[in-house]
């Protein structure tokens, strides 16, 4: 198993703007640090996000590391012209030595369709629609293309050719079978957000994305999926994990009240026992990825790459200890595909 840590940039007024993009690029570095396989930078427009630029950001992570992929989580395709989003990434491929990799969403929020006159109507078709637009951009040199959102191209030349051919992306989804079909259709990975509800809801859509993969003829030992989690914090012992994490969980809580948003999951304790979150001592974390693993079939993961509410060096050290006790089992438990290195021939 192959292990990420993604970031949403959720800002508050506890430090500035400035200081707060610099956590995200010194966690960035840590996590190239403790070993991580990747690292993760979403892509919102709303509060309270400041994650409206992903290629900015690691653009930058990509100056300060050498080895760890860089992911988008997700690259909302249906907000954005997929000629100048091929423009951006395709530099950030160069800039990075070919370490970019791409999650690709239709995007959530009310303000988006403020901003960018996207709608609950339309966002799955300019989500298809931009995606196709862009691989093949990606892929050709010259494109005559035509369709609803954008204006046509006629034998368009695109600038700078990328250094990956072709980069792999990954489909995004929560709750859309649309997404998952586009993933299984173009023979692309999928990556389930795997944070609010349950393991069922889940659960089905991957079997789905298995079910469309086959539908559409391709080798299903060559499907691959990922899976993100709800939280995560490790100690030696379960009860020093959730005495610790707890403070943590009731803010969330207490967040999700405040705006009006029922919780599926109360207490800890019941986001613990049916949730995706993992707080315990590095043992329980291991059977509960492995129970996961039993229903999802997922080569990679995710954790978040901010703290969270705990203090920075309670985060450290329990990344520290992901990475010495809990990630050694799980990737030999859960043989991984590689991660693409550079130029793709």
């Amino acid at each position: 198993m192959k292990f990420l840590l993604i970031t949403l940039i959720v800002h508050n007024e506890r430090v500035s703007t400035t200081d707060r993009f610099r956590e995200v690029i010194d966690n960035a570095v840590l996590a190239e640090e403790l070993g991580f396989d990747g690292f993760g930078v979403g892509e919102r427009h709303e509060r309270p996000f400041i994650s409206s630029s992903p290629p900015v950001v690691l653009s930058h992570v990509a100056a300060l590391t050498k080895r760890i992929r860089l992911f988008t989580a997700v690259t909302t395709l249906s907000l954005l012209d997929p000629v100048r989003a091929f423009e951006d990434y395709s530099t950030l491929d160069h800039l990075s030595g070919g370490r970019l990799e791409l999650i690709i969403g239709k995007g959530n929020g009310a303000a988006q369709a403020q901003l960018f006159h996207v709608t609950a109507e339309d966002q799955w078709d300019r989500n298809r629609e931009g995606y196709e637009l862009f691989r093949r951009l990606w892929r050709e040199d010259k494109v005559t293309w035509e369709g609803r959102f954008r204006p046509p191209l006629e034998n368009a030349e695109t600038w700078p050719r990328p250094l990956q051919q072709p980069i792999r992306v990954w489909h995004g989804s929560a709750t859309s079978t649309d997404s998952v079909d586009l993933a299984a259709r173009w023979g692309d990975p999928l990556f389930s957000a795997n944070v609010t509800n349950p393991i069922e809801p889940y659960a089905e859509l991957i079997d789905y994305y298995r079910e469309r993969w086959k539908f559409y003829g391709h080798d299903p030992a060559d499907a691959l999926v990922g899976a993100g989690t709800a939280g995560y914090y490790a100690a030696k012992t379960s009860q020093e994990a959730i005495e610790t994490y707890r403070p943590v969980y009731d803010a969330r809580i207490a967040r999700f009240k405040k705006t009006g948003v029922t919780p599926v999951f109360p207490t800890l304790e019941d986001a613990i026992e049916r949730g995706s979150i993992l707080v315990g001592s590095p043992q329980q974390i291991i059977d509960k990825v492995l129970r996961y693993h039993d229903r999802f079939g997922h080569e990679v993961m995710h954790l978040s790459a901010d703290a969270d509410g705990l203090t920075d060096s309670q985060h450290r050290t329990a990344l520290e200890l992901f990475q010495s006790d809990i990630a050694p089992v799980l990737r030999r438990e859960i043989p991984s595909r590689p991660f693409p290195t550079g130029r793709q021939i």
